[in-house]
C-alpha cells in the first residue's frame, strides 16, 4: 500500500504563485507515473500534469506554460510549481502515482488551491 502526503496549497491573488509537493512512501514497487489532478466544486476531476520516471511529461492545454512538474526517483516526490496562477485554477488538488505491476493507482488526500482574483 503507498501512502502519499501533499502540501503546499493555499490561498494566493491572481498571478501569484504556488508548489505543491508530494511524497509517496511505502511502495515495494517503483512508481511509473507521478502527477497532479484537480477537481472544481461542480466538475469533474481532471488531470493537470504528469510525469514519467524517465522524465515524459503530458500537461492539460490549460496549465501549459505556467505549471512546471518535476519529480526526484530516488525521493518519490513529485512537485507542481504553479505560476500565473488564475482564478479557473482553483480547485482541490491530488497527487496521483500509478504502478505498471498491478497495474496500482493511488490517490492522495486533496490539498486546496484558491486562487482570487
Amino acid at each position: 500500500q503507498v501512502q502519499l502526503v501533499e502540501s503546499g496549497g493555499g490561498l494566493v491573488q491572481a498571478g501569484g504563485s504556488l508548489r505543491l509537493s508530494c511524497a509517496a512512501s511505502g511502495s515495494r514497487f517503483g512508481i511509473d507515473v507521478m502527477g497532479w489532478y484537480r477537481q472544481a466544486p461542480g466538475k469533474q476531476r481532471e488531470l493537470v500534469a504528469v510525469i514519467a520516471s524517465g522524465g515524459t511529461t503530458n500537461y492539460a492545454d490549460s496549465v501549459k506554460g505556467r505549471f512546471t512538474i518535476s519529480r526526484d526517483n530516488a525521493k518519490n516526490t513529485v512537485h507542481l510549481q504553479m505560476n500565473s496562477l488564475k482564478p479557473e485554477d482553483t480547485a482541490v488538488y491530488y497527487c496521483n502515482v500509478y504502478q505498471n505491476l498491478g497495474p496500482r493507482q493511488y490517490w492522495g488526500q486533496g490539498t486546496q488551491v484558491t486562487v482570487s482574483s
